[in-house]
């Protein structure tokens, strides 16, 4: 069913992925009223739908455990609390590490999870192989850890979100694009789309990848650029892949975790491609094949089924820009998450909301902000893949 535009909203999101669902839902819950949802095309099919559904904690930068933690409680009730499956599977998260510079790091990193209350580990490489037995341990000296890490399926998490949201009122407009932000001087007026305008005094920006053009809209520069992502999921394997771990070798940023009967895996390309580029290349399951048969050769012989591209949002210290526009405070902006803005996005909803209604977040998000780049104060997180 096609959802006319409204003509004002109390506050206008620009992204259906699973930050503008999640804020969405956030501030209906918290009694906001004519919340109105704009996506250019359907709910989810930007970044979110594309991503490899990984849960962690294991970051080194102290917010990103925060976010990542209190995400994972909820992505852990959201059967109950949103009757929705989110194919969760609590297997955990293993880097593996093949140089001492990487390891020492880790372990600082490790010694940072565990004093916010998290479980992670450093195990020895013999540990790794136990926990991961399809990898090749050559090279490999150390690895880092956390049982309680997981997966999950995107696309339902966004489903569940926007359910649960509509259920409170919040009007979701998809296949609609933001031309532009009406403002004068510190003031938001309205917003601009391809079905019309619509009045508002507050806009999020979570517009993933293409949140660089939606803040020169209203003047705001949000330092974000596209970086292409390829993952490939494979035919059924003959053991239980449940089993594994999301296994990750650090120095290659190649990754694998179960899939239905098959395994998950993802890699970066030999040279990035930073542009708004969704055509898989072929040259690149050659790479993976190499990645495979350095790190994985006992899973040479297993076929490749289905693949997709998908991009990153990038910031130039691979950390998120979260905040309100210093000029314009009815613009408020998460995006840039870098890779590991699925696994954050329930608790951004919530920062996103206390940002709306002038209130203090569960956490400081104020190192997040985009001025940090005026300041040259980057924020740097280790922990990307």
């Amino acid at each position: 069913m096609t959802v006319p535009l409204p003509p004002s909203a109390s506050i206008v999101i620009i992204g259906g992925g699973i930050m503008g669902v999640a804020a969405a839902y956030y501030l209906a819950e918290s009694g906001v009223e004519d919340i109105v949802v704009i996506e250019r095309d359907q709910l989810g099919s930007g970044s979110t739908c594309k991503a490899a559904g990984g849960l962690r904690t294991q970051f080194s930068d102290e917010t990103n455990i925060m976010l990542g933690a209190r995400s994972l409680k909820t992505f852990r009730r959201f059967a109950t609390d949103f009757a929705t499956d989110l194919d969760l599977v609590t297997s955990g998260y293993l880097f593996l590490l093949d140089n001492d510079a990487d390891a020492a790091a880790f372990e600082r990193n490790v010694e940072l999870q565990r004093s916010l209350g998290q479980s992670s580990r450093m195990l020895t490489v013999s540990e790794a192989h136990e926990l991961s037995p399809v990898i090749s341990t050559s090279g490999l000296v150390a690895a880092a850890f956390n049982p309680e890490d997981a997966h999950c399926t995107p696309e339902a998490a966004v489903s569940g979100f926007a359910c649960a949201a509509r259920n409170r009122g919040v009007t979701f407009v998809q296949n609609c694009e933001v031309t532009d932000i009406v403002t004068t001087g510190e003031e938001i007026h309205g917003v601009t789309t391809t079905k019309g305008e619509i009045a508002t005094s507050h806009v999020v920006c979570a517009a993933g990848a293409w949140s660089q053009r939606i803040g020169e809209m209203a003047g705001v520069h949000l330092p974000v650029t596209p970086l292409r992502r390829h993952v490939a999921v494979t035919e059924p394997v003959d053991f239980d892949a449940a089993k594994l771990p999301f296994t990750i070798d650090f120095t290659t940023s190649f990754y694998f975790h179960s899939e239905c009967r098959g395994l998950l895996m993802g890699a970066p390309e030999v040279e990035d491609v930073r542009e708004f580029n969704l055509h898989t290349d072929p040259a690149w399951l050659d790479r993976l094949a190499e990645l495979i048969e350095h790190r994985t050769p006992a899973l040479g012989d297993v076929g490749i089924g289905k693949g997709w591209a998908g991009l990153y949002e990038c910031t130039p210290d691979h950390n998120a820009l979260i905040g309100t526009a210093a000029h314009l405070p009815g613009f408020i902006y998460a995006t840039g998450f870098s890779g590991h803005g699925f696994l954050q996005g329930p608790a951004v909803g919530e920062v996103v909301r206390d940002l709306c209604l002038g209130r203090a977040p569960f956490v400081d998000v104020s190192g997040l902000s985009v001025e940090r780049f005026d300041r040259e104060e980057l924020r740097v997180e280790m922990n990307v893949v």
